[in-house]
């Protein structure tokens, strides 16, 4: 059956908060109420809306819901596959989940009419455990969970050790599923790019039957830093030079990301956006280094003094002939 996508059915970010998803629901309600809204569809789109409500609106159903769609994300379920979880695992309903789970502002379970997915998800699991359904107790590694950390470039470049919180789902003695906060202490990697993940073993959701925990998969993020900008291995840092300099050529002193300063040949008749390489000074992977580009742009000197304005004056005489707009055809 059809995996549903309770978030886009409300129209809310899967962070959204309690009140925004009651505020979204109250909006989608107003619009399709089959008694007042002159929508084709709206019978249709606020039984969907009803039962997005029913789920996000609890946040135990809602637990056990993200839960199911973490796993489906990973590929570990298929959209047509039967959604009944496993005790304890991601997708599975708490224990009497029926009894005391009226949402305010939405459906009662029994006077709503829900899609097959939401009767597979929750009831079904309520159904079995009335009729004391066997359950197997063979011991399962938890499942790995995933969490983004944004570092900046310079804990990217060197490595380093910091704090994460987090709110994590994790599952009580009966199987029921909570959310806790979390504090963890992570090792940044030296060297470590976008996109790549880091490994916190044991720190996802807890096995079964005494089996291990599941990892911690946090997919690095990088903070826009204001003097660097990385690709891939190679890195990239806008120079500013004087026009003199630009000019006439000129040593000049510019940092690292490794901490360092290093003294650089401008060449004469330099240009804004000419890129000057200091070999094997960016990110590093095995085998393989990254350079260090850097990015020239002319700055000019504010004319707010007497000597600044006659030396510009001097440099308007001296280059009467030079018309920077001729390829535009003027």
């Amino acid at each position: 059956m059809e995996f549903k996508d309770y978030y886009q059915s409300l129209g809310v970010d899967k962070a959204a908060s309690p009140d925004d998803v009651r505020k979204a629901y109250r909006k989608l309600a107003r619009k399709y109420h089959p008694d007042v809204s002159q929508e084709a569809d709206a019978q249709d789109r606020m039984r969907e809306v009803n039962e997005a409500y029913e789920v996000l609106g609890n946040a135990e159903k809602r637990a056990a819901y993200d839960a199911l769609a973490e796993e489906v994300a990973r590929g570990g379920r298929r959209a047509s596959e039967d959604f009944r979880a496993r005790p304890g695992r991601a997708g599975e309903a708490p224990p009497d989940w029926e009894r005391g789970f009226h949402t305010q502002g939405g459906p009662h379970p029994e006077e709503a009419d829900f899609s097959d997915f939401f009767s597979t998800l929750f009831s079904n699991m309520g159904q079995r455990r009335r009729e004391g359904a066997p359950q197997s107790d063979a011991p399962q590694r938890g499942d790995d969970q995933h969490a983004r950390i944004e570092i900046t470039f310079r804990d990217a470049f060197q490595g380093a050790t910091t704090q994460l919180d987090l709110r994590a789902l994790e599952w009580g003695d009966e199987g029921q599923p909570r959310w806790v906060d979390r504090r963890l202490e992570v090792k940044i990697p030296k060297g470590v790019r976008p996109g790549q993940l880091i490994r916190l073993g044991g720190q996802g959701l807890p096995g079964t039957g005494g089996a291990p925990a599941g990892d911690l998969l946090l997919e690095v993020a990088m903070a826009p830093d204001p003097v660097y900008r990385a690709d891939g291995l190679d890195i990239y840092m806008q120079t500013p030079v004087t026009p003199s300099e630009a000019a006439l050529g000129a040593k000049i002193e510019v940092p690292t990301p490794a901490g360092t300063r290093v003294e650089v040949t401008v060449p004469p008749n330099a240009r804004p956006g000419m890129k000057l390489r200091l070999k094997e000074r960016g990110f590093a992977a095995p085998g393989e280094t990254g350079h260090l580009y850097l990015v020239l742009e002319l700055a000019l000197p504010p004319a707010l003094d007497d000597a600044t304005r006659a030396a510009y004056q001097a440099l308007a005489e001296a280059t009467r002939h030079f018309n920077p707009r001729q390829h535009l055809g003027a």
